[in-house]
């Protein structure tokens, strides 16, 4: 498919992005039209005219007539006369165009390449190639596999010149440190500037990327959960990163508890509260979880419950939340079991197992030490890896736990 369009077979192994080297001449059919009905045919001919990024289908006649311009087709469609539909035939003879292909002798080069033409060209024959990554603000995150590392500066460079807006791309180079929730990265193309600017259902953030965890395929998520927040709830975000949970709940009237080991992650989400004006409706702590649980949270549940309010504890970790569970047991063993509604918890986890949300709930029963079969939904939330699911199990904290 497109094979007119495949660059010079010399650029592959090429490992420094060398622009020239994609400059080829290809011969491509085209129509000799009179400048009067020049737009009308080419509209006519929409599905048949040459269509590349950068590329012209409209030029100057060859023998340099005013009267007359040449309308660039694609040779892979337009072969002759015959290609033409009877519809395109009709407008022809209509607007009295000849039918009569002429060759037109057209330069390609690497900015009339897509970003998949380029690298198949360059990477070894047979092996995958990608172009995916995602996109935080001006960065762009790739995960390369190790076929393509010798590849990678010009892997990233021609991301930058694909993708407007993208000035710097990196590589994730290992697995997320779950104490921080960031990973160790390398810069393959681009300034080196990780302090990025993005926009979420709304709401504005910014952070330092290679210090934090961010992820832009959990806005449908985050969405999801705060949408069950109502104006005067209180919500304890007990893993909050740069304030995703939190920010837009206290922008819904929700008073708000946030909370981040990383040093580097609460002090994004304090800057964060204050670029969406929320600083009064937002108390922010650097604690463990644990500490959080039985802290903050233990000194102002009592109040709570007392006033009727509706309570979300959000733990989004999902390598560790559920073994946080056990933070919960005998919270409030000092108080008097009361039949108010307690917390609604929202723990993220992984699992690999062929029964995903069994497997989750039985895990955060046994943390919890309370069976919460019939006592709690499982959110699917996305597929992280082949085999590993991303889940939310709900449930209300049971009073057996938390008075015991």
């Amino acid at each position: 498919e497109q094979k007119m369009y495949r660059p010079p077979p010399h650029v592959r192994g090429m490992t420094c992005l060398d622009r020239e080297a994609f400059t080829q001449t290809i011969t491509v059919p085209a129509l000799r039209v009179p400048t009067g009905v020049l737009n009308k045919v080419v509209k006519s001919l929409r599905k048949s005219t040459i269509q590349r990024p950068g590329l012209p289908r409209v030029v100057h006649d060859q023998e340099e007539c005013k009267e007359f311009r040449l309308v660039l087709l694609d040779p892979h469609k337009v072969t002759s006369p015959a290609s033409f539909t009877e519809d395109e035939s009709e407008a022809l003879r209509s607007f009295d165009v000849a039918e009569e292909l002429q060759k037109y002798a057209l330069q390609l080069t690497y900015h009339n390449l897509k970003t998949e033409e380029v690298l198949e060209a360059v990477l070894p024959q047979g092996q995958d190639v990608t172009s995916a990554f995602s996109r935080v603000g001006h960065i762009a995150h790739m995960n390369l596999r190790e076929h393509q590392l010798p590849y990678r500066n010009l892997i990233g460079q021609v991301i930058i010149d694909k993708n407007p807006g993208i000035t710097c791309v990196v590589n994730k180079t290992n697995i997320i440190d779950s104490t921080y929730r960031n990973f160790k990265m390398e810069m393959l193309a681009g300034e080196e500037n990780m302090v990025a600017k993005v926009k979420e259902n709304g709401v504005t953030y910014q952070f330092d990327f290679s210090r934090v965890y961010w992820n832009p395929r959990l806005s449908t998520e985050h969405q999801r959960v705060v949408q069950l927040v109502q104006r005067g709830d209180a919500v304890f975000d007990v893993f909050a990163g740069v304030g995703p949970f939190a920010i837009p709940a206290a922008r819904l009237g929700a008073t708000v508890v946030a909370n981040d080991l990383n040093p580097e992650s609460y002090k994004w989400l304090q800057h964060n509260c204050r670029l969406n004006k929320v600083e009064s409706k937002v108390r922010t702590f650097n604690l463990d979880g644990r500490a959080f649980i039985q802290g903050p949270l233990k000194q102002e549940l009592p109040a709570l419950l007392k006033e009727k309010k509706r309570v979300h504890v959000v733990m989004n970790l999902p390598a560790l939340a559920l073994e946080f569970l056990d933070a919960f047991r005998g919270l409030l063993h000092h108080q008097s079991p009361c039949d108010e509604d307690l917390p609604t918890v929202y723990c993220y986890c992984f699992s690999k197992d062929d029964n995903p949300e069994t497997e989750v709930v039985e895990r955060a029963s046994r943390s919890l030490g309370f069976p919460l079969e019939g006592r709690s939904s499982v959110h699917f939330v996305r597929n992280v890896a082949p085999n590993k699911d991303m889940l939310c199990v709900r449930f209300s904290l049971p009073k057996e736990v938390v008075f015991s």
